[in-house]
């Protein structure tokens, strides 16, 4: 499929978000920061939150809250094409641990709303989505050590700071995290096995049975893919971002249906729908630091709550 390169120049950028009135913001996981992009290409800082902002959303009061997953270790490897690429890597010496962040609706000011859950501490929260309640979910990535790597799972959370609970534990680096459009099915996208997990939402915050919808297609070089963020459009496929075997795919609810969307960049790592009808899909490719837009994406996208109109 064609696309079009909003910006470049971006530091690692992830978590796309549609703003009131159009624009997108990112978050750049490099540089600590919340940048708003608009569309014509520029590029302004919104909110500086330190360490590694990795997902983000739109609360019901305006606030956009953000998944901070404290920061990585970063390295310059090579990329196919001769240049060099910033890729993370372990938790870094300047860890600031992990938590959820709150930005005001004007980026002025950053407060940190949790950083533990029954005395249990935050590794790397990545991505959340806010059901009809104004309530959230939220995965916890973990960080990675020279010679092990964190046990986490799925939160759910008040965006009051009035509550924060566990309810799955264990998986492996859980990472996207989206809603059914009618909210019965909480869908978990885990890094390295490259499987997308449905769990039944038995009641708020509460999760029943569970099952595997699909694993990620294998291509590229490496033969590999993994997961990485995701989103969901209005038929309820849901498009996970792939890493390794860049791209983005779709898998419809029952999994029967999956389709590889390739883009240029190994770490393809997030989407979101915005513009007319919510027909444009925004994806961010992060090893060459761009946000790109498919102006043509076959499916309309599942207005998230409190999204602007």
């Amino acid at each position: 499929m064609d696309f079009r390169n909003i910006t470049t120049g971006l530091r690692f950028p992830e978590g796309p978000l549609v703003l009131p009135g159009g624009d997108i913001l990112v978050t750049e996981i490099a540089a600590g920061r919340l940048t708003r992009v608009k569309q014509d290409g520029t590029q302004e800082v919104f909110a500086v939150t330190g360490g590694g902002p990795n997902g983000a959303a739109i609360g019901p009061d305006g606030a956009i809250y953000v998944t901070q997953n404290g920061g990585f270790h970063w390295t310059e490897r090579p990329l196919p094409d001769g240049s060099t690429a910033l890729f993370p890597g372990e938790e870094p010496a300047d860890y600031i641990g992990g938590q959820i962040q709150r930005v005001s609706s004007d980026g002025s000011s950053v407060t940190t709303l949790y950083n533990e859950c029954d005395g249990e501490r935050l590794k790397g929260p990545n991505d959340l989505v806010f059901d009809r309640e104004g309530n959230f979910y939220f995965t916890d990535h973990g960080k990675t050590h020279p010679r092990d790597r964190d046990r986490t799972g799925v939160f759910y959370a008040s965006p009051d700071g009035t509550f924060i609970r566990e309810i799955i534990f264990p998986m492996e680096a859980p990472n996207g995290i989206g809603l059914s459009p009618d909210e019965k099915t909480l869908y978990v996208a885990e890094t390295p096995t490259g499987r997308l997990w449905a769990f039944d939402l038995v009641a708020q915050g509460q999760v029943g049975a569970r099952r595997v919808v699909g694993t990620l297609p294998p291509g590229g070089p490496a033969n590999l893919a993994m997961c990485d963020s995701l989103c969901v459009d209005g038929e309820g496929n849901i498009i996970v971002a792939t890493l390794v075997n860049g791209g983005l795919t779709s898998f419809s609810p029952d999994g029967k249906t999956v389709t590889h969307y390739p883009c240029p960049d190994v770490l393809t790592t997030n989407a979101c729908f915005g513009g007319p009808g919510l027909r444009t899909l925004y994806a961010t490719l992060s090893t060459t630091g761009r946000l790109i837009a498919f102006d043509d994406w076959p499916t309309a996208g599942l207005r998230l709550n409190f999204q602007a109109a």
